[in-house]
């Protein structure tokens, strides 16, 4: 049987399309683990599944000076040490790698161990955990094709983001069901990502009179961030997080406000939804969501609504334009050309292991 370690956290967008893979492995073929940190989201979703986990240590890689760094420092390099007691245990043919701090550890010991490592990039420009990664990597991957002009030529190809079968499957009548709404009144659904978006919470909030009169809402809007005075408000469903309802939940969707993390908006791109991106500010990350975000509104499968410029008002006014144009962002994305991203990772996985 071939093995396999799968590494990524930090945030649901390193885990999800490693889990997406997993799913699509032959488990009579494959011996699947997966190592993350001691207390991420990875932890967390991992559990859900039946794939064995193990814990590592890691810290937090900065491109600023700061105290922390000297102590983050020493996590990573016990992080080096309890990845190569894993993988000595496990003794994986292959380690796949998702980004995010933890994945550095586990990526320096599998290479030390001359174990061949695969590595997906699901961002416009990659973040700084992939940028140290790619020199202990045999193969990378990319969901962007301006993302790999960053990477090595020689062993990078750009493939769209993996996308979890699951999604592609949902029936908009359980979906509607399930949220009590009914038929013939578009959904509009909100994503703020895992951890929940507050200015975008806030805003939808603000507007949610006038919201109510087009649409019918599902709100997820991140743990911690349930109102309960709208609990009982009729049209409106807000959760903190879906899990096994959500393939059901997006069919029954006609419109997607969500942040611009790639793996997201791939997969409202494959779903053909059309979507509303209010990505990060450049305040609260890299601005690797803005990039996302304008790469695909600049093909035509999106508008982009910047953190700094959300107000009430103008959220009213992208949300009607995303209506009247609804038939040419899905026709855009009916001719997008992105690729089998598992197929592609699975036969290049089944080589690796074989040889």
């Amino acid at each position: 049987m071939k093995k396999i370690v799968f590494t990524g956290g930090g945030s649901a967008g390193h885990v999800t399309p490693n889990i997406a893979i997993m799913d699509s492995l032959d488990p009579s073929e494959w011996d699947i683990s997966y190592i993350g940190s001691h207390s991420g989201i990875e932890k967390e979703l991992i559990a859900r599944t039946n794939i064995p986990y193990d814990s590592i240590s890691s810290g937090k890689l900065r491109r600023y000076i700061d105290l922390k760094n000297a102590t983050d420092a020493f996590r990573v390099l016990k992080g080096i040490l309890d990845a190569r007691k894993v993988l000595k245990k496990r003794k994986p043919d292959l380690v796949f790698s998702k980004g995010g701090f933890v994945t550095v550890p586990v990526v320096i010991a599998a290479s030390s161990l001359k174990i061949p490592v695969f590595l997906h990039e699901s961002d416009l420009t990659p973040g700084l955990a992939n940028k140290i990664a790619q020199r202990f990597t045999t193969r990378i991957f990319t969901s962007f094709e301006e993302a790999a002009a960053h990477f090595p030529a020689d062993k990078t190809t750009a493939i769209g983001s993996p996308i979890r079968r699951e999604l592609l499957e949902g029936n908009p009548k359980h979906g509607l069901d399930f949220l009590g709404f009914r038929p013939g009144k578009p959904v509009l659904t909100i994503m703020g990502g895992s951890l929940g978006a507050k200015a975008v919470n806030e805003a939808v909030r603000a507007a949610l009179p006038e919201l109510l009169t087009e649409f019918q809402i599902v709100h997820l809007c991140g743990k911690g961030h349930l109102d309960p005075a709208l609990d009982d408000q009729p049209g409106y469903k807000q959760f903190e997080y879906v899990h096994d309802e959500l393939s059901n939940l997006l069919s029954a969707t006609s419109y997607v406000i969500t942040r611009g993390g790639s793996n997201a908006i791939f997969e409202f791109l494959a779903l053909k939804k059309p979507m509303l991106i209010i990505p990060l500010s450049r305040s609260q990350s890299r601005g690797d969501q803005i990039l996302n975000a304008k790469s695909f509104e600049k093909k035509g499968y999106s508008l982009t609504l910047e953190e700094e410029n959300l107000t009430k008002e103008s959220l009213l006014d992208h949300l009607t334009r995303l209506k009247e144009n609804e038939t040419d962002f899905i026709q855009k994305m009916d001719e997008s050309h992105e690729t089998d991203a598992i197929q592609t990772i699975l036969s290049e996985m089944n080589s690796y292991a074989s040889s």
